[in-house]
């Protein structure tokens, strides 16, 4: 039973229809497999053991019935920002609100395709940064180094596929969340297209239009195939099985800050991910998109505003750390037409990618610029130092939450310590099918999922 824990949703879906195991056994070596990590790794804020349980049991009555579903059975968890009815959403931090009365829209979505949710994985505050941390719930730590962070804010997320808890689960992305945890756990990801999956009961496109939620798995597959129940349509799960045509990628160095320096583990991904997609018949050449400064400012007029709107909605504001707060502030600040300006001028950058899209179907980039920093770096920081530290780490991510363009986080190899080290690939808006397929196609030939952390 141990090792359907490592195959990923996919393959426990089929051995769930096949008859291999059953609902409830499998989730039993979900929660058993937590609860020795819980005081590890510290993934999980809340796990639903006894309503997990009876979930379980009622999608193994209906398998014995004959009923299919994608995920009929399936152990899946959720990122701490989405409601799941009668539970607190935290964020990070204390709860400020009841418990919800019913599921947010992709919770019921993940229901209606017969998942069973087993819990809210951990978050930094309010979502708010790369790493997995906040005065209220501690720090969760990297499976594969545990003295490093798994990345954020869907770090809970990603340790918990990488630890071999869950085979998939929901993570959010306003400015790397979802890719830069994959990147640092070794699992694979896709930041969706802006308003492909709904965000009900929060306005759709958060943080001013930068965040989107998306899938998170051990395999390109899982992804494909909690995307057929997030985004309510079919043909996801399809794609990671058709090879793709031969692409056209433009491997680009250069972010809206200039050409960063990266850390040689960083670097030799990209080049082995560039060699790896020509083996398979792809063109690759280096191309710089023509966005030059531009998407900086863009990106955090509309993070702070965002994050202002978001601590203005709280109750208790004051139990929020320093940081957060002060954010928010700077937030408050921003004037209207500042903001205006911020949401208009994004038409600028999708006439300016317009042209380089003639020439080019996908853009591969690094991710992370250097090691994922280690647990506890900026406990103590200031809100200044925090956002410099942080943004010399993650420069290559922002511009595509500005542009709402879908984005695969692709793990390739590890570093000196053994921490996986991943890139991005970039694609139009609408071009997930094509990422999935892509990325299968790499994943067939640099796979990763047979990889375990020694936990």
């Amino acid at each position: 039973m141990d090792e359907l824990l490592w195959v990923g949703a996919d393959a426990q879906a089929r051995a769930l229809r096949d008859g291999w195991t059953t609902a409830p056994e499998l989730l039993e070596s979900v929660l058993r497999r937590a609860g020795d990590l819980a005081g590890t790794l510290n993934i999980f804020r809340t796990v639903y053991a006894e309503c997990a349980r009876e979930e379980a049991r009622s999608a193994q009555r209906r398998i014995d019935a004959g009923e299919r579903l994608p995920l009929l059975g399936v152990p899946v968890a959720v990122k701490d920002d989405l409601d799941v009815a009668g539970d607190f959403t935290a964020q990070g931090g204390r709860p400020q609100f009841p418990v919800a009365e019913k599921d947010s829209a992709a919770v019921a979505l993940l229901r209606a395709a017969g998942a069973v949710i087993i819990g809210h994985t951990r978050t930094p505050e309010r979502c708010l940064w790369p790493f997995t941390e906040s005065k209220t719930a501690g720090a969760t730590r990297n499976p594969w180094h545990p003295a490093h962070t798994p990345g954020g804010s869907s770090g809970g997320s990603a340790a918990a596929i990488a630890a071999g808890i869950v085979g998939a689960a929901t993570g959010s992305d306003g400015g790397g969340s979802i890719r830069l945890p994959a990147a640092a756990c070794g699992v694979f990801a896709l930041k969706t297209s802006r308003g492909l999956v709904p965000t009900d009961p929060k306005p759709a496109g958060g943080w001013q239009g930068l965040s989107t939620i998306g899938p998170m798995g051990r395999k390109v597959a899982d992804v494909g195939l909690v995307l057929d129940a997030l985004a309510d349509t079919r043909g996801y799960r399809a794609a990671v099985d058709s090879v793709p045509e031969p692409t056209r990628v433009a491997l680009s160095w250069r972010t809206p800050l200039g050409v960063p320096p990266l850390a040689p583990a960083c670097r030799q991904a990209v080049l082995d991910a560039a060699d790896t997609l020509r083996s398979l018949g792809h063109r690759v050449v280096e191309a710089d998109p023509p966005l030059g400064a531009r998407p900086t400012p863009q990106f955090v007029v509309r993070y702070l505003r965002g994050v202002a709107d978001d601590v203005a909605a709280l109750p208790h504001p004051g139990w929020l750390e320093a940081r957060t707060r002060h954010i928010a502030a700077i937030g408050r600040r921003v004037p209207d037409r500042v903001l205006r300006w911020a949401r208009s001028a994004e038409a600028d950058l999708h006439a300016r990618m317009a042209g380089f899209l003639t020439h080019h179907d996908v853009v591969l980039q690094p991710s992370w610029t250097r090691t994922p920093p280690e647990v506890g770096l900026f406990r103590s920081s200031t809100l200044a130092t925090t956002w410099l530290g942080v943004t010399a780490r993650i420069p290559y991510l922002p511009t595509w939450n500005v542009l709402g363009y879908p984005v695969a986080a692709l793990p390739v190899s590890r570093d000196e310590r053994g921490l996986p080290v991943g890139v991005q690939l970039i694609a139009p808006p609408g071009s997930e099918k094509l990422l999935l397929s892509l990325s299968a196609q790499f994943e067939g030939v640099r796979p990763w999922a047979h990889k375990r952390p020694a936990l």
